[in-house]
């Protein structure tokens, strides 16, 4: 075989290989070992995820996906919705296809049954018929098709969804792809054959329109989720029952940490007297942290003019999708509610010259923005219309960027291990290489920005993936991805240099040679928004917080009326050392009050009966550890505040 009709393949490790022109990745696999070629689902050939069948004819940079990849399992579930698709066209004759994508976990088929009926009484023969043909072990095959003989086969076939979505397509770009029976229209990639799924779930039936317009006929949307494991099918859905009973939502109102109300509005909290409690401790953690590391509170309003947010630029970006303005009697007035704090705190920098001495400067404010979510978007705190960010802007000269940068990354791992998040990595977000009109800002300005953040989450030795596009418009970011106790990740934490705002609000200051320069602005927020951080608190701590954090860290059980008066003294010793909790004064038994506190997640139980009372002690019982024994009240404090030390 000549030079000419072989190619090189780089690898992820950058080694570098030589195969017959138009070897398929899969083929690559193989050569590498039996059993990677077994696990490997789809390829990433030079930057494109396609099918590990498909030939490669050209010089390449080639990834193998297996389930472990995310893209990986992206392709795996794609086409488990074409096998779904096959299973209801095996079961349901004259059914009519709509989409079917992947999704964060599964995916879904938008379906038109004509008129045949669909419930939760059906999912298991749904679900036997897709593994009887997955095991089968049908390739899954590419076929190019000219538009004209598409909209044909669709035609004959009676399939009015499929016809309208080719109207869109233009012709030399539609491919179908076939395994078994089942003929879909579709781009790919997909597995090599239907054998690698090995366990099927359907989820949940729902009501979709179609292209989601309600004038459109509503479709039947299938979810179900596959794995090529019954035993990782399995674990998923513990892990979803047990979310269930995370749920901060859930939680939340049987703590009373927080509630909602049609009449406030949708997506605005209402924080109750233990939820705000909580709310305080973190906001104080924080602000003691934040004095330690330089920084000055500021306070600004709740509003703001619109003319600050078209200086800002957010106006132009956010305008159309944010709440609009509020209007006053004078005609010339046009507020906005502050969807940002850092156009406020670029005027505070404005309230004075500033010297090069000066800086850096750190100005920090747990301030409320208000954003416009569609109400099918909202979802308990996670996604909400009104949050509190813990909101901190630094300003500084260009060759205090890395190590400001570097201080900002030690302050939000110390608030992670502190709140027990230990398990995280960091998400580099750089612009879109191929769509720079999407950001504001020369190339130079991004290139020192994006430099910085690599430069320091290296030094720090942080995990990190880069991810191209999803810097925010104004700079790039550092994102912090966190592992709750289920394995699920959020991003939490955020930290951006931004090059843009000290420029567009003419920010300046005098250097050493008393000339005028822009600084550089450092936009970070370790916990990301008061309301997000908690939900994900909630859920990963089960509500059993941290002994510091607890809204109630005592309750101060009497066995009887007759040492309510004992316990009330016992209470008001423990609120002079700063420990907070209540005196549970109901008439029930004691083994009743145990349960009862036990339940609603406080973590030191007192309690007090005749010889409690006489000896000036009570007894200690630690959720989750049992009975402590009899302490007096100064050697209850002592063991309190000993583990508060230890956890933060």
């Amino acid at each position: 075989m000549s030079e000419q009709d072989m190619i090189r393949v780089m690898l992820p490790d950058g080694s570098v290989r030589e195969y017959p022109s138009g070897s398929s990745s899969l083929a690559i696999a193989t050569s590498i070992s039996e059993g990677l070629a077994r696990n490997v689902l789809a390829a990433k050939v030079n930057g494109v995820v396609q099918d590990a069948t498909r030939p490669i004819d050209t010089d390449a940079t080639v990834q193998l996906l297996t389930w472990n990849d995310t893209e990986g399992k992206s392709t795996f579930w794609h086409s488990s919705a074409h096998l779904l698709a096959e299973a209801l066209e095996s079961l349901y004759p004259g059914v009519k296809f709509g989409i079917g994508p992947p999704i964060e976990n599964g995916f879904y088929y938008d379906v038109d049954l004509n008129g045949q009926h669909f419930s939760q009484d059906d999912f298991k023969k749904v679900e036997d018929k897709m593994l009887e043909l997955a095991r089968q072990k049908s390739e899954y095959a590419r076929k190019p098709v000219p538009k004209a003989e598409a909209i044909a086969y669709f035609e004959e076939k009676g399939d009015p969804y499929k016809i309208d979505l080719l109207k869109d397509l233009e012709d030399g770009t539609i491919t179908f792809y076939s395994q078994g029976n089942f003929t879909d229209l579709c781009r790919g990639p997909h597995i090599p054959n239907t054998g690698f799924i090995k366990a099927a779930k359907v989820m949940n039936v729902a009501g979709a329109y179609w292209r989601g317009d309600e004038k459109n006929k509503m479709l039947t949307r299938i979810y179900a989720i596959t794995f090529p494991k019954q035993k990782e099918l399995d674990e998923y859905l513990y892990l979803l029952e047990e979310a269930k009973k995370r749920d901060h939502r859930k939680l939340g109102k049987e703590l009373e940490l927080f509630a909602f109300s049609e009449k406030v509005g949708q997506g605005l909290p209402l924080w109750l007297p233990k939820g705000t409690l909580l709310r305080e401790r973190l906001e104080n953690f924080l602000r003691k942290a934040q004095i330690r590391a330089g920084y000055s509170p500021v306070v600004t309003p709740h509003i703001g003019s619109k003319q600050l947010y078209v200086t800002s630029g957010h106006w132009e970006k956010y305008g159309k999708d944010s709440f609009q303005p509020i209007h006053t009697p004078d005609e010339n007035e046009e507020f906005l509610l502050k969807p940002m704090n850092c156009p406020h705190h670029c005027e505070i920098y404005k309230t004075k010259p500033r010297s090069y001495r000066d800086l850096p400067l750190r100005l920090a404010e747990f301030g409320t923005v208000y954003r416009y979510e569609q109400s099918g978007e909202l979802h308990g705190l996670t996604r909400v219309r009104g949050f509190t960010q813990d909101d901190a802007h630094i300003f500084c000269r260009p060759d205090q960027v890395k190590e400001e940068f570097i201080k900002v990354i030690d302050l939000v791992l110390y608030v992670f291990r502190s709140l027990g998040f230990e398990d995280f990595s960091a998400q580099i977000s750089l612009r879109d290489p191929e769509n720079k009109q999407k950001y504001i800002g020369g190339d130079e300005a991004w290139e020192k920005a994006e430099s910085a953040i690599v430069e320091a989450a290296a030094e720090r030795g942080l995990r990190t993936v880069t991810e191209l596009g999803e810097a925010a418009f104004y700079g790039p970011k550092l994102d912090f991805m966190v592992k709750d106790a289920l394995g699920r990740k959020w991003q939490l934490g955020t930290i951006q240099v931004d090059y843009q705002l000290p420029e567009r609000f003419q920010l300046e200051y005098t250097g050493s040679d008393n000339q005028k320069y822009r600084p550089v602005m450092i936009h970070r927020a370790p916990f990301g928004s008061l309301e997000r951080f908690i939900a994900i608190l909630i859920e990963n701590s089960a509500g059993n917080f941290p002994l510091w954090l607890s809204p109630d860290q005592v309750a101060i059980l009497p066995i009887s009326e007759k040492y309510e008066e004992y316990a009330n003294e016992v209470f008001f010793s423990l609120q002079e050392t700063d420990i907070r909790g209540f005196v549970d004064h109901r008439d029930e038994k004691i083994g009743r009050k145990i349960r009862d506190a036990e339940v609603t997640k406080v973590p030191f139980m007192l309690i007090v009966g005749e010889k409690e009372q006489a000896e000036g002690k009570v007894s200690v019982r630690r959720k989750g550890q049992g009975d402590l024994g009899a302490m007096s009240i100064p050697e209850f404090v002592q063991l309190f505040q000993e583990e508060v030390k230890l956890l933060v």
